[in-house]
């Protein structure tokens, strides 16, 4: 996204025109100017007070930005997770991790570690990732296990989660083995995508309900199964990102409708026609659209086909379906200025044999997420700065983007 801003020396911010430019700014959206001056929050600034700098219900043709504290301040994190990223279902992997029995992977998504597991009867589970005697983590990374082995003191677990052996207890009292099993989160997949419940309290087992999808896609779960995402190809790798911007940052990146694209990835621009870029908007998703600008383009062997396709599954999970290709991007953050992003790729059956395709696909798609790397650090610099408060929306293309900050504001007002 490129935007010109011509930025006067801070002592002409502080005359006694600002109340007056203020009263008659057009941007009524609150009582603040469009100076950062005039609001510079604190560490100590109620967080409450912060969400409230955003208004969803102004439209988007008059709206402004959310400010630049919901990117920067300390404490909005923990209001996310507390109120977004806990609380609903959540994208963590991908079903080919646990295909077998014994087959496992751990995450972490804010304070919550987690891991994932098939037992041997092949019943999904996911847990706390925590040993009920010490506390020490029970598993790493990812692989196969017949059970859980806490490396600190020995105390086993079953795939199940239960407490098969703890260690050196004689004398202990008040004890139950049944209440120290491993602490249950609720688990579900959807085609080819893990998901997980972190209110525990609420899925204590095994979810296999028909209408998870439902639930995490709203009605746009049709539209996302006739369109190729689901479980038809085959898992390729994973690439990880570190990128030292919110994780908001890269979310508002991906979803401004295609604008940045011509400026910020000339080499992808040349394979889309831009022209033909479209948003739809579902309750908790939103597609962009995007025809190939080659006529002749085959689905089959063209990196890009036809047809591009992007979804956006509130909050942090990207879906991007093109030609015979399939990548989803897991956006963590790691702290109000880091995130960590996370790659994984699918590909037709037909051409998962074919290496130089896959390596010049790949290499493409590295390239454009470096220029995307750039473009949010970037952004995230410049949200620092004191020139900075809260910018506009492009009406036409940036929908999308619009509608993922009212679906934030929604849950951080709400206890």
């Amino acid at each position: 996204m490129t935007t010109m801003m011509i930025v006067k020396p801070l002592h002409l911010f502080q005359t006694s025109n600002t109340t007056a430019a203020t009263k008659t700014s057009p941007f009524s959206q609150s009582p603040r100017s469009l100076s950062k001056i005039s609001c510079v929050s604190s560490p100590q600034t109620p967080t409450r007070l912060l969400v409230d700098e955003f208004n969803p219900k102004i439209p988007i043709e008059k709206a402004l930005t959310p400010p630049s504290s919901w990117y920067t301040h300390p404490s909005f994190l923990s209001l996310e997770l507390d109120r977004v990223f806990y609380k609903g279902w959540q994208a963590v992997g991908y079903s080919e991790q646990v295909k077998e029995v014994g087959d496992f992977f751990t995450g972490r998504l804010g304070n919550i570690e987690y891991v994932v597991c098939r037992d041997d009867n092949g019943e999904l589970h996911a847990f706390h990732n925590v040993c009920r005697h010490h506390a020490s983590l029970i598993a790493f990374e990812s692989g196969k296990k017949a059970c859980f082995t806490c490396p600190y003191h020995g105390w086993t677990y079953g795939l199940d989660g239960t407490l098969l052996k703890a260690t050196r207890i004689t004398g202990i009292q008040n004890f139950n083995v049944k209440e120290f099993g491993l602490v249950p989160l609720g688990v579900a997949s959807w085609g080819p995508f893990i998901l997980l419940n972190l209110e525990s309290e609420h899925f204590p087992h095994q979810q296999s309900l028909d209408n998870v999808g439902t639930e995490w896609l709203g009605s746009a779960s049709e539209i996302l199964s006739v369109n190729g995402v689901d479980s038809s190809l085959s898992y390729l790798c994973r690439q990880e990102y570190i990128i030292e911007c919110n994780w908001k940052v890269f979310c508002d990146n991906y979803l401004d409708g295609g604008y940045h694209v011509p400026y910020a990835h000339k080499g992808l621009a040349s394979g889309l026609n831009l022209e033909s870029y479209s948003t739809s908007v579902f309750e908790k998703v939103s597609i962009q659209r995007c025809y190939s600008g080659q006529v002749d383009s085959h689905e089959d062997t063209d990196r890009l086909g036809s047809k591009a396709l992007y979804a956006f599954i509130y909050p942090n999970f990207m879906i991007n379906r093109y030609g015979p290709w399939m990548d989803t991007n897991l956006v963590l953050p790691l702290g109000p200025r880091k995130c960590q992003v996370i790659f994984d790729y699918f590909l037709d059956p037909n051409l998962k044999d074919d290496k130089e395709f896959i390596e010049s696909s790949l290499k493409d798609s590295e390239n454009v997420q470096d220029e995307d790397t750039f473009l949010c650090e970037a952004v995230q610099k410049g949200l620092e700065s004191p020139a900075y408060s809260s910018g506009r929306y492009a009406p036409a293309i940036e929908k999308a983007m619009h509608h993922f900050h009212c679906l934030l504001h929604k849950n951080l007002v709400n206890e």
